[in-house]
């Protein structure tokens, strides 16, 4: 008979509640079990101590007469210093999908053609305030000269 130490689930739906377990490896998972030797509880913060709790002298039993832990309580068990786990390298955990990088890839296409046309505009817009001012400037001496005339036909 294998035997494993597991998490059977339990609590209500949305809130989880589990018992860290020694069954049989081929029951179900919240089935019937040998032993509970602790609980975990993910809604508690990280940082608290009730969030899992462990009889470590039941798991260290468990373990010298040959039971396998699951991922997640060997995680626990090497956290509580019982039985000791390799680092896994995943380098590819913080990379984003296949879709991702396509949805990124068209929002960089799209705000270079946005920053090009915002490039273009401001061009336009500086080729349009210099060709008023030349006009502008043409137009102020011929206003000059017929408010010279009006001040000396009053002047009269």
């Amino acid at each position: 008979m294998a035997v494993a130490i597991r998490l059977s689930r339990g609590g209500a739906k949305k809130r989880p509640y589990y018992r860290i377990v020694v069954s049989d490896s081929r029951s179900s998972r919240d089935g019937k079990y040998l032993e509970q030797i602790g609980t975990y509880n993910p809604m508690m913060p990280k940082d608290s101590g009730e969030r899992v709790k462990l009889d470590e002298d039941r798991a260290r039993h468990w373990l010298s007469v040959g039971a396998q832990p699951s991922d997640r309580v060997h995680r626990f068990l090497d956290a509580a210093g019982i039985l000791e786990r390799a680092p896994k390298n995943n380098p590819k955990k913080g990379e984003p999908g296949e879709a991702a990088k396509e949805r990124a890839e068209e929002k960089a296409a799209k705000e270079a053609e946005a920053a090009e046309a915002a490039k273009a505009a401001e061009e336009e817009a500086k080729a349009e305030a210099e060709a008023p001012a030349e006009e502008a400037a043409e137009e102020a001496p011929a206003e000059e000269a017929a408010a010279e005339e009006a001040t000396e036909d009053k002047g009269e």
